[in-house]
This record gives C-alpha cells, sequence and structure tokens, in this order.
C-alpha cells in the first residue's frame, strides 16, 4: 500500500532572487551620468513640495490625518514637515508627506501596464533624509546633502518605473502603491546604511507585506484612500528598513517560492518583466501634471478647453446647446475614471472623467483642486450632473496602442460635440496634454506651478522668496546644501533654538543662484 503522508517540506534555503538582487545592486553601484537626470529629479522634488503645500491650503480632509498621534508632541531630531510646525519621528514623517504629496492628485505620473506616480516616494526619502542629518549633527555630525536625497529620488523614480512598464497589478486587484514601498525601501535602506544584504532582507518583507486592493480607486468605492495610500506605502517602507536595521531577517525567495511567495499568491504565477536595466530613464520621461486632473484625463480636459472656446465663438452654452459629447479615448480612462452616476467624495469626483470635462464646459476654464471638494458648489450642481449624462467614453484602440509604444509615448483624447441642433462641432484631438516630457513648454509651467503653488500657502514675503530662490540656485551649490537646511526653508514659523540654521539657510539662498534651473535642460 502507497504511502500517502504528506511529504516533508524542503527547509534548504536557496540564494536571494534575482529580482531583489537587481534591486539591490542598482542602489548600491550604479552611478548616474546624465545631468539631466539630476536636473530632473530637482524639479521633481520641487513639484512635489509645492503638491504638498497645495494640499495643505485645500483640503481639510488631508491636514486632519497629518501631524503626531500623540497630539502637541515634538520627537527631537526629528523631521520637519515641510509647510507646518510639526517635527515627527520619520515613519509617520513619511507617511505625512506622502500623503500631502499625493492627496490632490496633483503630482507627477508615469505610464505604462501599471500607473504610479514616482514622486510618491519623496515622503520616504525627505524624511528619513532629514531625520538622520538632525539626528547626526546633534551627535556632532555630518548633516546629509541635497546631493544624497536626488541620488535616492532618481533611483527610487527608476525601480518603480522600470516595473511599471510591462508588470499590471491592477489586472490581478492590487494597487500600484506596492511599487512605491518597494522602491522607498530600497533607497531608504541605503540611506540608513544598511549593508547590501540587509537591503536584500528589507526588500524580501517588503514583497512579503503583498499589496493593498485596489478597491479604494475603483467605482463604487473610490474614496480618500486613494489620496494617503502612497503616504501609507512610505510610511510601510521606513519601518520596514528600520526592522531590518535591527537585525530582521529576510526571505530569500520571496517571489518565487513555488506555495507561498508573491508570484503564486498575487501574480498568477507570472513572473515579472523588466524589459530595460535600470538607470535614469524614468526622472527623464515622467510626466509632470500642470493641471489638476488624473492623469489619463488630462488630455481630455485640455480639449474641453477647446471646445468651450468653439461655444462661446457661436455664442452657444454647454448647459443648454450640447446634446452629446463623444470622447475617444485609451483603455487606462475607461478603467479608472469613466463614471455615472452618484459622486460621494472629493476623491471620487478626481477619478470621474465626465465631472472634469462637464465642470470645465460649464465653468469657462481649467478646473482646479478647489472644483472637487465637497464644498465646491459644482459638486453639487444640476447643471453638472445633467452634462456629465450627455458625456460618453469610448476607447480607440489606437489612443491604447500609442499609450504603450515607448516610440510614441502619447496620452490621448478626442473630443466631438454635438448640439441639440444636430449640428456637429468639429473633433479637437489632444495627443500630448501639457507636462508630458516631450513639450517644450512643460518645464516653464512645471515652474510656474510650483511659484503659484508656495505664494498660495506662504503668500509674497521673505519665506516664499526664500524657497522660490531655490529654484534658481546653482546645482553646484543646491547639491551642497544640507538637507535640513533645506527642509528648514519650508517650515513656516522656526523656532529660537534653530535661529541660526535658519539665518545659515537663507544666506546660501540669496548669495547662490543663477539663471533659472528650470531653464538648463
Amino acid at each position: 500500500m502507497a504511502d500517502l503522508s504528506p511529504v516533508a517540506d524542503d527547509n534548504a534555503r536557496g540564494p536571494y532572487d534575482q529580482v531583489l538582487v537587481d534591486i539591490a545592486a542598482y542602489v548600491f553601484h550604479h552611478k548616474i551620468e546624465k545631468p539631466q537626470a539630476w536636473l530632473r529629479a530637482r524639479v521633481a522634488l520641487l513639484d512635489a513640495l509645492g503638491c504638498a503645500l497645495e494640499t495643505l491650503k485645500e483640503s481639510p480632509e488631508a491636514s486632519a490625518i497629518i501631524g503626531p498621534i500623540a497630539i502637541d508632541s515634538v520627537v527631537p531630531h526629528g523631521f520637519r514637515l515641510p509647510g507646518t510646525s510639526y517635527q515627527l519621528d520619520p515613519v509617520k514623517g513619511a507617511f505625512d508627506l506622502g500623503s500631502l504629496i499625493r492627496y490632490l492628485d496633483h503630482n507627477d505620473a508615469f505610464p505604462g501596464a501599471e500607473w504610479g506616480h514616482p514622486s510618491d516616494n519623496i515622503g520616504a526619502i525627505l524624511a528619513t533624509a532629514d531625520w538622520l542629518s538632525r539626528s547626526s549633527l546633534s551627535c556632532g555630525g555630518k548633516p546629509l546633502t541635497m546631493d544624497t536625497v536626488l541620488l535616492a529620488i532618481i533611483k527610487a523614480y527608476e525601480i518603480q518605473g522600470c516595473f511599471q512598464i510591462r508588470n499590471s497589478f491592477n489586472k490581478v486587484g492590487l494597487d500600484h502603491t506596492i511599487l512605491v514601498k518597494v522602491a522607498s525601501t530600497a533607497v531608504v535602506s541605503w540611506l540608513l546604511g544598511l549593508s547590501e544584504s540587509q537591503t536584500l532582507d528589507a526588500l524580501s518583507q517588503a514583497w512579503m507585506d503583498g499589496a493593498p486592493l485596489r478597491a479604494f480607486r475603483q467605482s463604487p468605492n473610490t474614496g480618500p484612500r486613494k489620496g494617503w495610500a502612497a503616504g501609507d506605502a512610505c510610511m510601510r517602507a521606513v519601518h520596514l528598513a528600520l526592522l531590518t536595521k535591527r537585525k530582521q531577517p529576510g526571505a530569500p525567495t520571496v517571489l518565487t517560492n513555488r506555495d507561498w511567495g508573491f508570484y503564486a499568491t498575487f501574480f498568477k504565477g507570472k513572473e515579472f518583466e523588466l524589459p530595460r536595466p535600470f538607470d535614469s530613464w524614468v526622472i527623464e520621461s515622467v510626466f509632470f501634471k500642470i493641471n489638476t486632473v488624473e492623469g489619463h484625463g488630462a488630455s481630455g480636459v485640455e480639449a474641453a478647453t477647446e471646445i468651450g472656446n468653439q461655444l462661446r465663438a457661436r455664442n452657444l452654452s454647454a448647459d443648454r446647446d450640447v446634446a452629446h459629447i463623444r470622447v475617444r479615448t485609451q483603455q487606462a480612462a475607461m478603467i479608472i475614471i469613466n463614471k455615472q452616476g452618484p459622486l460621494y467624495n472629493s476623491a471620487d469626483r478626481d477619478h470621474c472623467m465626465q465631472y472634469m470635462i462637464a465642470v470645465v464646459l460649464l465653468k469657462g476654464s481649467m478646473i482646479e483642486a478647489a472644483d472637487y471638494q465637497d464644498t465646491s458648489p459644482w459638486a453639487r450642481s444640476a447643471s453638472v450632473e445633467a452634462l456629465r449624462k450627455k458625456i460618453e467614453l469610448v476607447e480607440e484602440p489606437q489612443f491604447t496602442k500609442d499609450y504603450h509604444n515607448n516610440k510614441k509615448r502619447s496620452a490621448s483624447s478626442a473630443l466631438k460635440v454635438t448640439l441639440t441642433d444636430q449640428t456637429e462641432l468639429d473633433e479637437v484631438l489632444v495627443e500630448y496634454p501639457v507636462g508630458h516630457p516631450w513639450r517644450d513648454d512643460t518645464l516653464g509651467l512645471v515652474q510656474a506651478k510650483f511659484e503659484k503653488n508656495v505664494k498660495m500657502w506662504f503668500g509674497d514675503g521673505a519665506k516664499g522668496t526664500a524657497i522660490l530662490r531655490l529654484a534658481t540656485m546653482h546645482d553646484q551649490w543646491f547639491r551642497k546644501m544640507s538637507v535640513c537646511h533645506f527642509v528648514d526653508t519650508f517650515v513656516p514659523e522656526v523656532p529660537t533654538n534653530n535661529r541660526s540654521a535658519t539665518e545659515s539657510v537663507f544666506g546660501w539662498l540669496s548669495s547662490w543662484f543663477t539663471p533659472s534651473a528650470w531653464e538648463m535642460f
């Protein structure tokens, strides 16, 4: 009779999965040579912090979730959260900054089989680097410099973006912020001084966490968690790296284990595809959001502004004279932002192309962050709801192909309006919306966006002026600046015991600036 008892597991451990080895090797050994990558990293950092300031101004619900867990507590030598007086531990600091950067859906984006926002990682990077710098200074050591922060940003962008090109987490119901957690874990481990082998341990911990469900980004459950999911990933990355620093071991075959690995459990047995070696391509190719719209709707909203011009030229109005609007767009937009029926919150509205287009046409100008809020008159407008019902989205297969074609990389949408008298207006097609890396006006528009966000929060006084000078400081001096000096520039009120540091950074900013870094590409 055959023995049917279970066979004992083979407990022999093999080497670390090659994907993890490649990530760690890139972080520890790869040199970034291209000047454009360094300059784009600086632009990305300032744009992300501008988005954080915009969130502080526009979103009470985001402001309600930041700050210390223990009210009024201050962490000695902690991370100073930009735009606030909070001084936090690096874990909560990573959550808060990551959430502020992401909350209004105005930070940069990168397309692919998966959609994501590489600047989400800045929450983990800057919080960790500032805390390390202040802790080192308190012990008589040296702070980290912005050169280190920019290098970490370039590499986090590259790790996240290269995974996004071919690997669709959304198709298995998972949220893309798992890639923020993985990329941030890799570079935060390096910042914390972990060895390369310890970084492999930390990376395996990130994959063992799995990923959040994507439910909070999709109809009918879209909600504000999509605004703080990136902060959650940043927080988890810092925590896992700190646990690994305390000698917590990893799991070498976390991806490939036949029964319990990530591929078998979450990815239907499919292995990751990384179609290009890690370098600096992602930071050089990222899409900057000029307007406050979900990235796949940017072209549709831009086309809607031109449709509005056509209507006004004919003395027509969108609510009275439009019978139907047909929107040809890419598959990603069809999946993420194609909604009819009730919209329950600001997160729901900013993930609905019909809402965005309707507001643009009725308002007569570009939609803004305030237009999504519950307090906005558009949020309860009968005219918006009536026009939304007239807007039909359809996938254009060629747009989808072009979206995934690395030689094309467009994000097209085309709008065609039929009037109540059955007249059809000329279709308006936008292939490369404002903010696309291939557009010549992108960097100038990013600079204008940054200036607007800084002045929105800090006004036109000395503090706002000092922050804006960061965009014009000579690259050599920017990269040599200490991280805590950089962060102090964004703190509204500085305690007296930090006065000398503040005076020092203002001295740097007033002495070392050249024609704008935004123009140096």
